[in-house]
């Protein structure tokens, strides 16, 4: 309903006569339809676009009218142009072409009322809110701040306040009085920085009083100088200042306000008008523009840093492999040997963590139950949370399967319910819950859209101490952590988050102080039956004595590494050709009297990666098989890239019998796909996306 404050003892038509063409014959239409019906209504064309009037017949000679659009958005802006001539400072209302939909009185005694678009109402253009502009009038030309405020369907509001020339004061010919209303924020302000006046939406804006006595430096701060600077240096200048944002003092650190100084008044008391603009939703999304860099930033980073220590790692864990072959349990050096395989087995696992944050891991993606994964967990979870800690699991009976790495699943489990425990030094109990969830309609929460589909949640729920709120947005970033210093590394909570998003889940977090905090977790659900063999992921290992035959092409930028696998591959009997580049392995095989069973290359090296070099060398050698070995791997097989024939992964770090293993079952299927040359069943194949995780030698 639009009222009509201020428009009183005037016939019903005099109601519209500012914003309906030919209010009398559409009212007349109506009335006699009224005569006849109990409720009429008619479209009707306004300045702000289509709006639908209606009337209803309530009793003897009493009728309700109603004016509104269809989304129930133009009220107030209808209540703007109904009220425009009430309003003493010029404005107009422009659509998205600069066309001129609607002026007041005071514009069109501005501006002769003979403007049809808004470059022909400025002089100066382009227009910028809160600065000051020449504007084209009967009398010629006068100076006026420009402010702009958005309005419906792309348009604009256009408010132009004129700035007295010098010599005269902001009180004539308009008053202060007259942008009282305006919806724009404005404030009167003295050179020294005192505030002399201010209108609604300015108090609304800032905690200011209307008459109080304060300074703009107590209100605001952030310009990296004095405030009061800043305002003698716009006086001096006499020409607008530029648009500054800043942070309100009194309002704490979340709320912004983008302020433009204009000059005007008297030479010997100069003022500056200033207009306000409320910037918080603008910085705040500059800031999640920053965070996002940021944390791209640092996902690059630890990916590559992961990339680089596996190389290291296999170096190491590849010659202790060596060095074993060569020590039996009874040599002094053996225990030795075990302690470091086992501390780079320890270091692979925190690369592993890198890697799941930067989600450059390599995952094994299986159909699981979740259900069965939990009962597994369950007695190593139980000795985490240690006797004053209670685990209760409550599943649905009806379940969904999953599809996931069984492996990073049981670590995004054990580090909820490690965290869980840790905030509960006293005691508690910790609740896992698992559930069925059909979504119909998308969820959008923590500026995440879960969207439609049938998915698993598991909620992790505690009676701790809880998180408190401003640490709620930051727990996922790496290195983040709420212990204490030494108690934890912050990269729990942001593996986590990376291994959940790499499997195509969400994660959410609920928490209040006192009272605990519960993880949410959305998995994708799947009606596929459950993985075979899932108990047994690991590729048997051939015969570590065994002599095999072959050549093999070894193609590795990193000396470390290839000293290793070219020392290994030949001690079980391959012939092995070297190469350190993509470029040498292609001059290498552009002999046709060199004979290659097989290539294993590097994904990443300087020049040409893997993936590329080898689909060049496969047109001339189809047949020829593949191991591509890498740190991760997610660059060359993404999904916008063709799958490689005949190949399979191999991650870094490997292990010595990983590797010849790998060699020997790639082999062994281009003689027979399901036989080996003994006679026996061949070996599953590794799959592409995935491989053995690193283990003794």
């Amino acid at each position: 309903m639009v009222r009509f404050l201020d428009r009183a003892n005037l016939e019903l038509a005099d109601y519209f006569t500012d914003c309906m063409a030919d209010p009398p014959a559409t009212l007349g239409r109506m009335m006699a339809e009224l005569g006849v019906r109990a409720h009429v209504s008619e479209d009707v064309l306004m300045p702000l676009g289509r709006f639908r009037l209606t009337a209803s017949r309530v009793g003897q000679g009493v009728y309700i009218w109603r004016l509104e659009d269809g989304s129930g958005r133009g009220e107030a802006a209808l209540g703007t142009v109904l009220g425009a001539n009430a309003l003493g400072l010029p404005m107009m209302i422009i659509d998205t072409a600069g066309e001129i939909l609607f002026g007041n009185e005071a514009f069109r005694r501005l501006t002769g009322g003979q403007a049809r678009r808004e470059a022909e109402v400025f002089l100066t253009p382009p227009t910028e809110n809160g600065q000051l502009h020449s504007i084209a009038s009967n009398g010629g030309t006068i100076d006026c701040v420009v402010a702009r405020v958005p309005g419906l369907w792309g348009r604009q509001e256009v408010y132009f306040i004129p700035v007295p020339a010098k010599g005269s004061r902001w009180a004539d010919p308009l008053g202060w009085d007259a942008v009282e209303d305006l919806p724009v924020a404005l404030l009167k302000v003295g050179a020294t920085g005192e505030i002399r006046a201010s209108n609604r939406e300015a108090r609304a804006l800032l905690p200011i009083a209307r008459g109080q006595t304060m300074r703009l430096s107590d209100l605001i701060e952030g310009l990296g100088r004095p405030i009061n600077d800043w305002l003698a240096e716009t006086i001096r200048s006499g020409r607008p200042s530029g648009t500054e944002f800043l942070r309100g003092r009194a309002l704490g650190q979340d709320r912004f306000v983008q302020v433009s100084l204009n000059p005007c008044g008297a030479a010997e008391e100069s003022e500056l008008i200033a207009v306000l603009t409320d910037a918080t939703e603008l910085k705040s999304l500059e800031a999640q523009f920053v965070q996002s860099q940021k944390m791209q930033a640092i996902g690059q980073l630890a990916g590559g840093v992961a990339h680089d220590f596996n190389n290291l790692l296999t170096a190491i864990s590849g010659h202790c492999d060596l060095l074993l072959l060569r020590h039996d349990q009874s040599d002094q050096d053996y225990a030795d040997l075990i302690q470091i395989h086992q501390n780079a087995n320890r270091a692979a696992g925190l690369v592993g963590q890198l890697l799941a944050f930067s989600r450059k891991q390599n995952l094994m993606p299986a159909v699981i139950d979740l259900r069965d994964t939990l009962s597994d967990l369950t007695h190593l979870l139980n000795r985490l949370v240690g006797e004053r800690v209670a685990l209760t699991l409550s599943h649905d009976p009806a379940l969904r399967h999953i599809r996931a790495d069984k492996r990073q699943l049981e670590q995004v489990m054990m580090n909820l319910v490690v965290n869980a425990r840790d905030a509960m030094p006293q005691g508690g109990e910790i609740t896992i819950e698992t559930g069925n969830l059909s979504l119909d309609a998308p969820i959008e929460r923590d500026r995440a859209r879960v969207p439609p589909g049938d998915y698993v949640v598991v909620r992790v729920h505690d009676n701790g101490s809880g998180i408190q709120p401003d640490r709620l947005p930051k727990i996922f970033e790496p290195f983040f952590t709420t212990k204490r210093p030494g108690e934890g590394t912050g990269l729990g909570l942001s593996t986590v988050y990376g291994i959940i998003k790499q499997t195509g889940g969400f994660i959410f977090v609920d928490s209040e102080l006192g009272k605990g905090t519960t993880f949410t977790l959305y998995l994708p659900g799947t009606d596929q039956p459950l993985a075979t063999a899932l108990e047994s992921p690991h590729p048997v290992e051939p015969d570590p004595d065994r002599v095999f035959e072959g050549i093999v092409l070894l193609v590795e930028d990193e000396a470390p590494v290839w000293a290793f696998a070219s020392r290994a591959l030949r001690l079980h009997g391959f012939s092995v050709l070297e190469a350190e580049s993509a470029e040498t392995a292609l001059g290498m095989l552009s002999d046709p009297g060199v004979v290659v069973d097989i290539i294993v290359t590097d994904v990443i090296m300087p020049g040409k990666d893997g993936p590329t070099w080898v689909r060049e060398a496969l047109q001339s050698r189809p047949d020829t098989k593949v191991v591509f070995v890498s740190g991760y791997a997610e660059e060359a097989f993404s999904d916008d890239k063709a799958m490689i024939p005949n190949s399979v992964f191999l991650p870094k770090p490997f292990s010595l019998k990983q590797l010849t293993g790998t060699v020997s079952r790639q082999l062994q299927s281009a003689t027979d796909p399901g036989k080996r040359a003994d006679g026996a069943q061949a070996a599953p194949l590794p799959c592409p996306d995935g491989a053995p995780s690193p283990e003794p030698g």
